[in-house]
């Protein structure tokens, strides 16, 4: 589409995003996210992935929201399992860096969900077809041709595992799918539910108020989820979804979960009938 000057952008553009990633000392995490906060391809994938999931099927966010509140909690999860004594896998199995750890589950969190502009039927399969390009194209110049090829094998590993049946094998295949979960704020469940429909998924989404990702204290996993409720049906989105999450994780036994109802009980539902 031809904009009034002729010029060949689409007036349709969406606007920039800002991934607000605490970036600390590590350049290439910088450097990495300022290409993507500055790539348009990358905004379109976001948007195509919300009008299939939202607009389509009528499900919650899957876009750039989605995705970016996915990279700072699992950015959160690894620097506490890594301060923690925990080896990132890529450090372990390739000689490589922390900081290369972070740049994984970044990159994992982000495109966790390309392959919604497909389908959502096996979306974590096109999703592999949809970003090995687009990431390639991020990490060269970042990276030589070598780390390169080691970084998209983390990265497409994380993408696929954060679905079942696939099993995460590396620690940061299993914090972006720990991270992916903790999305559960205010009705932002990742259970799929039907908009307007009430029912335990929609009544239980509504139920969480606030999730906060923590560093254990003395003899506690180091990692700590506390999850605020408002109404006790909070547990239905906790219970199918979280907990089965971290379990097939490979994670477990570093996190911690600690769910509340604080205050009054907030009454969602007047009656419920059919």
């Amino acid at each position: 589409m031809s904009d009034q000057n002729g010029n060949g952008n689409s007036r349709r553009a969406t606007t920039p995003i800002s991934l607000s990633l605490p970036y600390q000392e590590n350049q290439k995490l910088r450097r990495v996210a300022e290409r993507i906060e500055k790539d348009e391809r990358l905004r379109g994938i976001w948007k195509c992935s919300n009008v299939m999931a939202i607009e389509r099927l009528g499900y919650t966010d899957h876009g750039a929201t989605h995705v970016k509140i996915v990279a700072n909690s699992a950015l959160k999860i690894l620097r506490i399992l890594s301060k923690s004594g925990v080896v990132p896998s890529i450090v372990k199995d390739y000689s490589m860096e922390e900081d290369d750890a972070e740049v994984v589950v970044v990159l994992g969190a982000l495109f966790h969900d390309a392959g919604m502009i497909v389908t959502r039927t096996d979306h974590e399969l096109f999703g592999i077809a949809v970003a090995y390009s687009e990431i390639g194209r991020i990490l060269e110049g970042v990276y030589p041709p070598y780390e390169v090829t080691v970084m998209l094998s983390e990265v497409m590993h994380t993408i696929v595992s954060h679905e079942e049946p696939h099993k995460p094998l590396s620690i940061e295949a299993g914090v972006v799918k720990v991270a992916d979960a903790l999305d559960m704020e205010k009705g932002r469940a990742r259970l799929p539910f039907e908009a307007g429909r009430v029912d335990i998924h929609s009544v239980s989404a509504l139920s969480i108020e606030k999730v906060r990702i923590q560093e254990g204290t003395g003899a506690e996993k180091p990692v700590v989820i506390r999850i605020t409720m408002s109404n006790s049906a909070g547990i239905f989105q906790i219970d199918e979804l979280l907990k089965p999450r971290i379990e097939s994780s490979g994670l477990q036994k570093y996190i911690h979960v600690v769910a509340e109802v604080v205050g009054p009980e907030k009454k969602i539902l007047e009656k419920f009938e059919f």
